[in-house]
């Protein structure tokens, strides 16, 4: 069995990298809550999002935490606006399925835009 990590990983790799519809049902319950505003709640809201990806669209996995049944990724998506935007996509994982799902996404400001000189977001 895939550990918690693997399994909220493995989505994002499933869902925006590799555009693999068949991570739904492997991966996702049925059941499943979702509480980013313009996506409905269901796996099946997911199968059919991830045709309609464009191709110029990409995702960098950074960070991730786990606890429990609850799995947090700091992430870089570019092409899903304008500017890439970095998130924190919040995964609760019940015997190996996300079967609830919350994000936080904000546009990136270059580094050389931020008052510190770090960057927003760096690989993990």
């Amino acid at each position: 069995m895939e550990s918690n990590k693997e399994v909220a990983l493995a989505v994002l790799r499933g869902a925006f990298v590799d555009r693999d519809v068949s991570v739904v049902e492997r991966l996702f319950s049925p059941d499943y809550v979702q509480h980013n505003p313009v996506i409905p709640n269901g796996s099946s809201a997911i199968a059919q999002l991830i045709p309609t990806l464009s191709r110029e669209l990409s995702y960098e996995a950074g960070m991730v935490v786990a606890e429990g049944d609850l799995v947090m990724v700091h992430g870089r998506y570019v092409g899903w606006g304008p500017k890439p935007m970095v998130a924190v996509d919040i995964f609760k994982v019940k015997d190996g399925k996300v079967v609830e799902h919350w994000d936080v996404l904000q546009e990136e400001v270059p580094t050389a835009a931020t008052a510190s000189g770090n960057p927003m977001f760096s690989p993990a």
